[in-house]
């Protein structure tokens, strides 16, 4: 079966609600929307990006596997239209429009940094020691007797 991810943007129409907003998404709406057929996994994610203006400001990311997309996106529809029809579909949400595409093929295989990349980015700046303990180092080490020197045969 060949794999996509699908995109979900969204908004909370209501700002005061989005608390209530990201419950009904996470608790509600994804593990309703995980039981269409051919949907493996979902993370959601929020925009740290602060814009002014910002639309789609959340994204849900759902993996799926499937043979045949229109087969798959009818059982979606279905899937959203039965949340419809169990009242579990909330009015807070704000989507992308229909034209915007939410399902995406790979076309690239996976690249990773190199391990010089990865490890900088990693590294925390070094921190010096404060001055009167660098002092207090160099004394004791000025009091260590130096090691004897053995002659040569």
């Amino acid at each position: 079966m060949k794999k996509y991810l699908l995109f979900a943007f969204s908004d909370c129409k209501d700002p005061s609600k989005e608390k209530e907003y990201n419950d009904w998404y996470d608790n509600m709406h994804m593990p309703d929307m995980l039981k269409t057929p051919g949907l493996l996994k979902a993370t959601r994610w929020m925009s740290v990006d602060k814009k002014e203006n910002e639309v789609r400001k959340y994204l849900a990311m759902y993996e799926l596997e499937t043979d045949d997309l229109v087969e798959f996106n009818k059982k979606m529809r279905e899937q959203g239209m039965w949340t419809f029809k169990q009242g579990r579909f909330s009015d807070l949400p704000k989507f992308d429009a229909d034209n915007v595409p939410r399902i995406y093929v790979q076309i690239t295989k996976e690249k990773k940094g190199t391990p010089w990349t990865r490890a900088k980015a990693a590294k925390a700046p070094a921190k010096k020691a404060p001055a009167k303990k660098a002092a207090t180092i160099k004394k004791s080490a000025a009091k260590k007797p130096a090691a004897k020197k053995t002659k040569k045969k």
